[in-house]
């Protein structure tokens, strides 16, 4: 019982990191040859980034062709290496 209710803790806390961590924006446009994407974007707190349009290159390629210009999307992005990334990405319905 005690193990079942560490996992449930820890899988909550990953859930609602996550939620926490993502932001709503726009696709402006995709550039699946240069790897990146271009969002309007709302907030990203934990980048201390105000709402903007920005091109951010993508950790995994294949992200972009889940998404088109004009799609409403929640995603997450990082800051690795000196660049702002893509992490996740999803169209939202």
């Amino acid at each position: 019982m005690k193990q079942t209710l560490t996992a449930l803790a820890v899988a909550t806390a990953t859930v609602v990191a996550w939620a926490q961590a993502t932001t709503e924006g726009e696709v402006r446009k995709v550039d699946a040859a240069q790897q990146k994407i271009t969002l309007k974007h709302g907030e990203i707190k934990h980048l201390d980034m105000p709402p903007m349009n920005m091109v951010f290159q993508v950790r995994d390629p294949s992200l972009l062709s889940q998404v088109k210009a004009g799609d409403k999307v929640r995603f997450t992005a990082d800051k690795i290496g000196g660049a702002y990334v893509v992490t996740s990405i999803e169209v939202v319905k």
